[in-house]
């Protein structure tokens, strides 16, 4: 497998439904994460968020399963 373009989405159609979902994620933690650049942030703030989505989503996903 292959990693160049690792961080291409594999349903492209979700960019907006994961980005609105990243600042929420963001906002939950207290991330001051913007549209733009977020130089600033240190690589624990902007990881935090990516594991915590990553956290919510396998949450949800355990839900989705259980009740089936």
């Amino acid at each position: 497998m292959s990693n160049s373009g690792s961080n291409r989405k594999a349903v492209p159609e979700a960019k907006e439904a994961l980005d609105k979902f990243k600042m929420e994620v963001a906002d939950e933690l207290g991330v001051p994460l913007t549209d733009g650049y977020n130089g600033n942030l240190t690589s624990y703030q902007n990881g935090s968020v990516g594991g915590y989505m990553v956290k919510k989503m396998i949450e949800n996903q355990e839900k989705q399963m259980a009740n089936k």
